[in-house]
């Protein structure tokens, strides 16, 4: 009975003793597990790393590629858009530059200059007068391009054109005719009363009138009664501003020695004031008018 409960004893001695070394490889393999793990998750964590910096490298050089190849197309839109640009705005310019011509030229249209458009622009024409008498026509044949220029005309050599289109007309279109105009209506309007002197009151000259190509310097010897045998008057008129038809300067000397000074220095300083302040073919008609006595007052 005693050897029975012995070994019983025993029995159940080494059963725990087995399952407790169970229980503690069972513990060993879990802590072998749990000391794996780290290595494996950093391991991997490594290898993630490693890609992640590869992809970002790949990413990195992707968009700097993007970028260079966006920079290259908007500067080449740039250009073109530039160009395009610069193109629109020169054609914009030469078109608003034609259509102010034809308003200066509709505005213009009462005071003798007028215009048609031509293949290259336009062409102006300058009608001048004097006292409402139509006189000579002139033309200029602008073309409307940058920059603008004359292709030809009829205007006179000695009205400065060169110059006045120097200062105007590049700027100011307007201005350039308005002092072009000016030129030739007062050039007109001497040269007008020229030849009304010379025709219209050549009995009154001693010798024809001495006149340049201008007509800004007339010098002339007359009298003021047709029935004089002596031209006793020398006049010398001088336009220094050639956009006026009246002159700058008048110088009026008396040759003859029939009657008093005094009665001639009147008369010849009477004549000077009329030579400045009306035009010349006008003053003749004066001296012209039957009973008509020069009018003294004039002279203080």
């Amino acid at each position: 009975m005693e050897l029975a409960n012995a070994q019983s004893q025993d029995g159940e001695s080494k059963g725990g003793v087995l399952a407790h070394l169970e229980r503690l490889e069972i513990q060993l393999s879990k802590s072998h597990k749990k000391l794996e793990e780290p290595q494996r998750e950093q391991a991997v964590e490594s290898a993630l790393g490693t890609k992640i910096h590869k992809l970002r490298l790949l990413r990195d050089r992707l968009s700097a590629e993007v970028k260079q190849r966006q920079a290259r197309v908007k500067a080449s839109a740039a250009n073109v858009e530039s160009d395009q640009t610069l193109e629109i705005s020169e054609q914009e310019i030469l078109e608003r530059k034609q259509e102010n011509v034809k308003a200066i030229l509709q505005a213009y249209r009462f005071t003798g200059i007028s215009g048609k458009l031509t293949s290259r622009g336009v062409c102006v024409c300058i009608s001048t007068a004097f006292e409402g008498n139509l006189l000579d026509s002139y033309f200029v044949d602008l073309v409307i391009q940058k920059p603008l220029r004359i292709h030809h005309h009829s205007i006179p050599v000695f009205i400065p054109l060169e110059e006045i289109a120097a200062k105007y007309l590049q700027t100011n279109i307007q201005h350039f005719l308005f002092i072009l105009c000016e030129y030739l209506n007062a050039y007109s309007g001497r040269k007008y009363q020229a030849d009304r002197l010379q025709s219209d009151f050549a009995a009154y000259l001693a010798g024809p009138l001495q006149r340049n190509s201008l007509c800004n310097l007339l010098s002339f010897t007359y009298k003021v009664e047709p029935k004089d045998q002596s031209f006793p008057f020398c006049a010398r008129l001088l336009y220094k501003d050639l956009t006026t038809a009246l002159p700058t300067d008048v110088t009026v000397t008396y040759r003859g020695t029939d009657a008093s000074a005094t009665t001639w220095e009147e008369q010849r300083a009477a004549h000077e004031h009329m030579f400045f302040t009306k035009p010349l073919h006008q003053v003749f008609t004066s001296f012209a008018r039957k009973g008509e006595k020069l009018d003294m007052s004039l002279v203080s």
